[in-house]
């Protein structure tokens, strides 16, 4: 799996979920199939007067979130810019090809004046594949695009270990701390206990 592969199962999607926020700092998500898609880049068309677009300008920051009949989920986290004002007529002509109905909505040269292209060419892309076992996960970049490390507990019931996860790449099981504090799971309140067990360990790691 890479960077390139994730991009073209978003293609197969098709329709993806395009979150931002608001003036007030509120999440505004909706589904955005104008799109077009490079080797590494994404464009896509919205109308100049959306809250979407205006939310972009204002803001840029846009999560995208695809989900394939395989139980993959692909999400990217950018910031959107407008693409370049030269090269918005030819990235509008492509996007309409490849998405005939959009003639439908902005029939004639109304794509010309109320439309505008929006570009991605730095991004985060994790892959979470929840159909195998265990969970394949993996996050990549494109462009100039930064993997941002996140902490994950895991917990194994066959082997009652806590392990704590760094994304991308890095974990380490903490399995007498896990052990230590009885044996057995036999209800939440015990999964509770030992990630309650682990939590100084945790916050050492983000300091």
């Amino acid at each position: 799996m890479d960077a390139k592969t994730c991009l073209q199962k978003l293609q197969y999607v098709g329709v993806l979920a395009f979150a931002t926020v608001d003036e007030c700092s509120a999440p505004q998500i909706r589904n955005i199939s104008a799109i077009h898609y490079e080797t590494e880049a994404m464009y896509f068309f919205t109308a100049k007067g959306k809250d979407f677009c205006r939310q972009l300008l204002t803001d840029g920051r846009v999560q995208i979130l695809g989900y394939t009949k395989y139980k993959e989920m692909i999400r990217l986290s950018a910031r959107a810019k407008p693409a370049c004002e030269t090269e918005q007529q030819k990235w509008i002509d492509t996007i309409f090809e490849e998405q005939p109905y959009l003639s439908n909505v902005y029939p004639g040269d109304t794509r010309k004046l109320a439309g505008i292209v929006f570009e991605i060419t730095d991004a985060e892309i994790e892959y979470f594949h929840l159909g195998v076992n265990p969970i394949f996960r993996e996050s990549y970049t494109i462009g100039n695009g930064i993997v941002k490390e996140k902490l994950l507990l895991l917990f194994c019931r066959r082997c009652q270990l806590v392990t704590l996860v760094s994304t991308p790449s890095s974990r380490f099981c903490i399995s007498r701390t896990a052990s230590s504090v009885g044996t057995g799971i036999t209800s939440m309140e015990s999964i509770i206990v030992r990630l309650r067990a682990v939590s100084s360990l945790i916050m050492l790691s983000l300091i």
